[in-house]
């Protein structure tokens, strides 16, 4: 891997650098786990599309620039050391978007990723059920094919942003005869479709970042299905490939709050030597994780592939987001539970907020104990306990 950029890459940067000194509001957006901060992402998501950065690697043809990897990872290097908004739609466009690249029909494609990279549709996760936690292999909601549809029933849970979203997708049991991960398919729903009922779940933060949904007697038509009929789980893996791999957490996210962790050490004025070498270990793990992620992309774009190895990517960073916010809780001291809007809050309470967040890392896109479990059986060649 050669770490250094290319002429195209440097003014790739510059390019992206001015336009987001130019749209970025001026203003923080209000939660998009509140009714009108969601509305206020989805416009920036139409501000992003008009300028085509709403996701640089997609095709020109739908909506992308056509981007390397190498260049998306210069786009969210720029994107967040700019303060942009975070995205509501990235269930939509770093999980559905290439999956349907990756397994999809044209006319599927067609049809589509060109609404996610605009933000007319915004996009929920339908996997977790009640009983089934993490294992996806245990859901029991039914998908029973009658014609050209499917009619689900069931409920799901813990379905990040479908609140206000537009969409779902999720796996769905079309073989009542299966167990585990065989006669499960990967359909695609509106959410105002009849016999759906969404109920938001409060967060530690009292705002409804989650929900669960039901379904009754719910039509889905066949032609919302990705890949094959009972082959959804390769399709969910694909899409968990990118969750806990690549897209979902870029290192700029995390080497953005090393940098805002070491400005608020200097700023307490602390002289405690162990908070400083958890600040500075704080900011060696976020530059491991982004130098490991650039090899990763290398090796994807020589025609490589993300395997189980995406689990150990998902539990550092999870981990590491705790650590971060940990940090800068002990470094605020009596400060640190003020939440945004206190005269006092530091940073306006974006190290609380984050610190709460941070709690569900090691729990979303399958908990880390889960991940564990995949590393030490298809990594390590460990037997099953």
């Amino acid at each position: 891997m050669d770490l250094r950029y290319t002429d195209a890459e440097r003014a790739f940067r510059a390019e992206i650098r001015e336009w987001l000194a130019k749209h970025v509001p001026a203003r923080p957006l209000k939660s998009f786990d509140t009714e009108e901060g969601f509305a206020e992402h989805r416009a920036w998501e139409r501000t992003l599309y008009s300028g085509r950065w709403s996701m640089v690697t997609w095709p020109r043809e739908l909506g992308g620039r056509g981007c390397s990897l190498i260049e998306w990872l210069i786009f969210e290097e720029e994107y967040w050391r700019a303060g942009a908004p975070l995205r509501v739609n990235q269930n939509g466009v770093f999980l559905l978007g290439p999956t349907l690249m990756d397994v999809g029909t044209p006319e599927q494609q067609a049809r589509f990723l060109p609404r996610i990279a605009s933000g007319e549709d915004i996009w929920a996760q339908a996997w977790s059920e009640p009983n089934a936690g993490s294992d996806m292999a245990a859901i029991r909601c039914s998908a029973r094919l009658d014609g050209d549809h499917y009619v689900v029933n069931g409920q799901k849970i813990w379905s990040t942003r479908a609140v206000w979203a537009d969409c779902a997708f999720g796996l769905f049991r079309t073989d009542p005869q299966s167990s585990r991960h065989h006669g499960l398919s990967f359909l695609l729903t509106p959410l105002d479709t009849p016999g759906i009922t969404v109920r938001p779940i409060r967060q530690l933060n009292g705002q409804t970042g989650f929900a669960e949904i039901f379904f009754d007697d719910v039509r889905i038509p066949v032609a919302n299905r990705l890949g094959q009929d009972g082959a959804g789980w390769q399709v969910a893996m694909a899409t968990a490939g990118f969750e806990r791999g690549l897209m979902l957490r870029s290192p700029a996210r995390f080497q953005e709050t090393a940098r805002a962790l070491a400005a608020l050490y200097h700023q307490q004025g602390c002289h405690d030597g162990a908070l400083a070498d958890d600040v500075a270990r704080g900011w060696m793990d976020a530059e491991a994780y982004a130098l490991s992620t650039y090899m990763t992309a290398s090796r994807l774009q020589k025609g490589g592939h993300i395997g189980a190895e995406s689990s150990t990517n998902k539990v550092f960073w999870s981990e590491l987001d705790i650590r971060l916010h940990e940090t800068a809780q002990r470094l605020a001291g009596p400060f640190a539970e003020l939440t945004a809007g206190a005269p006092l809050a530091l940073d306006h309470g974006r190290w609380l907020e984050g610190y709460m967040f941070a709690q569900s890392g090691p729990i979303y896109a399958g908990t880390n104990e889960i991940q564990r479990n995949i590393i030490a059986e298809r990594m390590l060649g460990m037997p099953r306990a």
